[in-house]
């Protein structure tokens, strides 16, 4: 596995898969895409619009053909050699085969229908099947902030409404594939809890003048829900969190909206506190937890929102799973069992191993020279 020391840059390749989805290969390129199967199935991905509650609706049939395991009889698609990636590699990101969200959609003029516009990538930490966020060391998650601020810049600047990095951890919370990685979408409207935090941004702002984030920072900061933060991120349980173990990363200045407006000390930052974050998660119950991770940058002309990540497992203990249950679901009235206080305390009361971070940096990403090769290089 290539080490990044600190300054070092990451050299990002880009290719051309034979069914026309675009590869980015991040470290060292090893191998080809040029031998793939150009099969692709996008059949009836498209969007309706519900009247009732005024939001979009993804419908995406050809995800039932996801690839689930692997097991005994299967291979997985994201270690080297797979149906996805034929060669080694250090980490990568490619359009899913299996999307929600297309900007190679068909295009829909039914009534109440919509083109499913966007992008939706996969975002491969490491070529190592087993490991996590907790588990795969400072410089991979170094990388890993570099791959996610690096790819979400790309996406808005193609003009989509919204971009979210995200991973789903755990089969519990319906990751289909046990290989470390994330996901991100960019979307071709802002969806509706987006609205509903930038309506609340505004009226903070009209009613009182001041900035709710600034105010959130620093209610956390002097509450019992504290975990444990740092110069760029305070790391709390939410006021009113809805589930159990919830836990915001927000980024503490005015100004920091977006991954890209990161400085390199903030970057660490934000690597160190997501480390933190998953490692009390396994510490919790003694086994890994499952998790919901969202990366939850600004959408556009939203100076008073900070960039912040939130993290949702689903456990309320070691051995019961909270469920939206109907009130949950039908009326968006979350129930917590659990007492925000009481869960931050259990949170913080979790012993953290010393990890050095001496040296570790967010490389920063430069495309490579020979863009688009194909070209076998030697493993680094």
């Amino acid at each position: 596995m290539t080490q990044i020391a600190a300054g070092q840059s990451l050299v990002r390749h880009e290719l051309t898969h034979p069914d026309g989805r675009t590869f980015y290969v991040y470290g060292a390129l090893r191998g080809t895409l040029a031998n793939q199967p150009a099969d692709r199935e996008l059949t009836a991905l498209h969007l309706r619009f519900d009247a009732v509650t005024q939001t979009w609706v993804a419908i995406s049939p050809a995800r039932n053909s996801r690839p689930v395991g692997p097991d005994a009889d299967t291979t997985c698609p994201l270690c080297p050699g797979g149906p996805e990636l034929p060669f080694d590699y250090d980490s990568a990101v490619f359009d899913n085969r299996f999307p929600a969200l297309s900007n190679d959609a068909s295009a829909s003029s039914d009534y109440g229908t919509a083109t499913s516009a966007g992008r939706c990538q996969v975002v491969v930490y490491t070529s190592e099947h087993n490991g996590s966020l907790s588990s795969l060391g400072p410089e991979l998650i170094a990388r890993v902030v570099a791959i996610w601020r690096d790819r979400t810049t790309a996406l808005w600047a193609q003009g989509h409404q919204y971009v979210m990095a995200f991973e789903n951890h755990g089969v519990e919370v319906g990751a289909t594939l046990p290989h470390p990685h994330g996901q991100v979408y960019a979307f071709g409207h802002v969806p509706p809890t987006v609205r509903i935090k930038t309506d609340a941004l505004t009226a903070r702002r009209h009613d009182l003048g001041t900035c709710l984030n600034c105010d959130l920072v620093l209610d956390d900061d002097t509450s019992e829900r504290i975990i444990c933060h740092n110069d760029t991120f305070t790391v709390a349980v939410p006021f009113a969190a809805r589930w159990p173990y919830e836990v915001s990363v927000r980024a503490r200045r005015h100004g920091l909206g977006r991954l890209s407006d990161m400085t390199n000390g903030e970057a660490i930052d934000l690597a160190r506190a997501v480390s933190e974050v998953v490692t009390r998660y396994d510490g919790l119950f003694g086994f890994e937890l499952p998790y919901m991770m969202c990366v939850q940058e600004a959408p556009s002309n939203e100076p008073d929102w900070h960039l912040h990540i939130e993290f949702l497992p689903p456990h309320r203990n070691a051995n019961t799973l909270k469920v939206r249950a109907s009130v949950e679901t039908v009326l968006g009235v979350f129930i917590n069992d659990t007492l925000p206080e009481r869960s931050a305390q259990r949170l913080a009361s979790v012993g953290v191993p010393t990890t050095s971070w001496h040296e570790v940096a967010v490389p920063a990403v430069i495309t490579a020279q020979t863009a688009g090769s194909t070209a076998i290089q030697e493993k680094g």
